[in-house]
């Protein structure tokens, strides 16, 4: 590919309808590698994640998962652009972005490793629970409380939003809300994980962090990486469509959050924190 990748690709198909067949075109999600450098001011250039991504939106996508994972804060990153390295080939410049930071690249065990992500799977290897603590605190109980009503609104809402998936119905969606309900910012993506670095990295950038008024709807089940996406910006709500893991679980109720599962029509499983709803008859 020697243009910039869009994020749809047209192919034919033929489709079965009963017993007839015939040709027509479809719309896909596409999916490209992304590869993410860091860069400082002394000329050090380093390589941290590649990640299967849908394309657009990559710069935000770059900078949440920078966040997210504590290599890099809004404030210490200098600029972003896609990467004219001479070692990147013309067909790959776009699916290649380079973050130029303020400051030195920092020098973390995880560097060592590369993080390698998938559209499926998140980051392989995330740290634990335990490296999660040194860098963040519970979350206070603040100011954020949802009606049943504003929750059995959401997904619908942010279906809506998807317009993406409306042409290839194959794209997670990861959607801000206000604790009333309205619809903030929608990023889209192959990977669930993608989505929510898309839309935080969206705030990060517009200096929205921290969220803590805010609620994060996802359009799959939630994972540690997730909720550690969403710990890190100050999310103290997450919603979901799906089932939620263990260690969502452990996460949210050890750091204060309320994390919302299965939540689909007029029901819903709450994980961890309740007490940010209100309105409920026992």
């Amino acid at each position: 590919m020697t243009g910039r990748p869009g994020p749809t690709t047209r192919v034919r198909v033929r489709r079965l309808t009963g017993a007839t067949a015939g040709d027509r075109r479809d719309d896909l999600a596409t999916e490209e590698p992304l590869e993410i450098r860091l860069a400082s001011p002394d000329g050090t250039r380093r390589t941290v994640a590649i990640t299967m991504r849908t394309p657009g939106h990559d710069f935000e996508l770059a900078a949440g998962f920078l966040h997210g994972e504590g290599l890099a804060t809004p404030d210490g990153i200098a600029a972003i652009g896609y990467c004219a390295d001479e070692d990147v080939p013309p067909e790959a410049r776009y699916n290649t972005v380079t973050v130029r930071l303020r400051g030195p690249v920092p020098d973390l065990p995880s560097l060592d490793r590369h993080f390698l992500t998938s559209s499926a799977c998140g980051v392989c290897g995330s740290a634990g629970l335990d490296a999660l603590r040194d860098r963040c605190r519970p979350l206070p109980p603040g100011p954020v409380t949802l009606t049943p009503e504003v929750l059995y609104g959401l997904p619908d809402r942010l279906r809506e939003a998807q317009g993406v998936f409306g042409k290839t119905g194959g794209l997670h969606a990861a959607g801000l809300f206000t604790a009333e309900g309205e619809l903030v910012a929608v990023r889209e993506d192959v990977g669930r994980h993608n989505a929510v670095d898309k839309v935080l990295g969206w705030s990060a950038l517009s200096g929205g962090l921290p969220l803590d008024r805010h609620v994060l709807m996802v359009s799959g089940r939630t994972s540690y990486e997730i909720m550690q996406k969403a710990l890190a910006a100050g999310v103290p709500v997450v919603c979901a469509v799906s089932a939620p893991s263990s260690l969502a679980v452990d996460l949210a109720r050890e750091f204060g959050m309320t994390l919302v599962g299965f939540l689909r029509g007029e029901r819903c499983n709450v994980y961890a924190g309740f007490d940010r709803v209100r309105s409920v008859v026992e």
